[in-house]
């Protein structure tokens, strides 16, 4: 039996083809989540720095480290005066597509067909609410000053991805089927975070002087295929308990 099932979860974990996936979540994040959130945070001038130090915030990194990711992204006031309306179509169109490499992991993770093509709008809806969660935890002062920030992070992030998964499958997976995923996937995050600090950070600050800002480039790329390995890794504990406890029923109705 811990054979058969361990071929089960194996065949799983292979069909849905994490590695590649997250792969093309980190480029098309890369090409739509950094964008957004500097000309989105670059239009109020108070939120500053906002999206650099939610960045570093989000690696773990030192403060040295977290230098050199704000030289990054220096002067994000200067982003709002050159962008064009071009510019924010291609934009849209970046994020739409990133919405979709979403919706795909996680309908190949529960076996499901394509959602039809009309459903678009839940992709709109599903980064808006994104891109205002990330600027809320940037630039909140209940993120940053709370000491329960831990927890209110852990509670935020839970609830988002809990939504997200019933958002982009189109309500075809039950509440309670969804919750393990969305758990795991926060404790991954949790996980990563701390092998940022250790493993980035001095990365970010050895790529600099290697590389220039190119080399801070490279981690923070490398850091968002680590995210999207820990989003449709964890969305996996969702199907694979739901078999488990699938199994287990059938066996105690035989043995009833």
């Amino acid at each position: 039996m811990r054979r058969v099932r361990a071929g089960n979860r194996w065949t799983l974990i292979r069909a849905v083809g994490i590695w590649e996936r997250s792969l093309a979540f980190a480029a098309l994040g890369f090409l739509t989540l950094v964008p957004l959130l500097i000309v989105v945070s670059a239009a109020n001038p108070a939120s500053g720095r906002g999206f650099a130090q939610w960045l570093g915030d989000g690696l773990g990194v030192s403060a040295a480290a977290q230098g050199d990711i704000e030289h990054l992204f220096a002067r994000p006031d200067r982003a709002w005066h050159a962008t064009t309306a071009f510019g924010l179509a291609v934009l849209a169109v970046f994020g739409v597509s990133f919405a979709t490499v979403v919706q795909s992991g996680y309908e190949r993770i529960w076996s499901l067909p394509p959602d039809h093509w009309w459903a678009r709008w839940r992709h709109v809806v599903w980064l808006a609410a994104l891109t205002g969660l990330l600027l809320l935890s940037a630039n909140s002062p209940v993120w940053r000053d709370s000491p329960a920030r831990g927890a209110v992070t852990t509670v935020a992030g839970t609830l988002f991805f809990w939504w997200s998964q019933r958002m982009l499958l189109g309500g075809r997976v039950a509440w309670g089927d969804l919750l393990p995923g969305a758990v795991a996937t926060m404790v991954g995050l949790t996980g990563l975070r701390w092998f940022s600090r250790l493993v980035f950070s001095p990365l970010i600050a050895s790529g600099t002087v290697a590389y220039g800002a190119f080399g801070t480039v490279l981690v923070i790329q490398s850091w968002l295929v680590g995210v999207g390995v820990v989003v449709f890794g964890g969305a996996l504990a969702g199907p694979l308990l739901h078999d488990d406890l699938a199994r287990v029923a059938r066996a105690l109705r035989r043995h009833a």
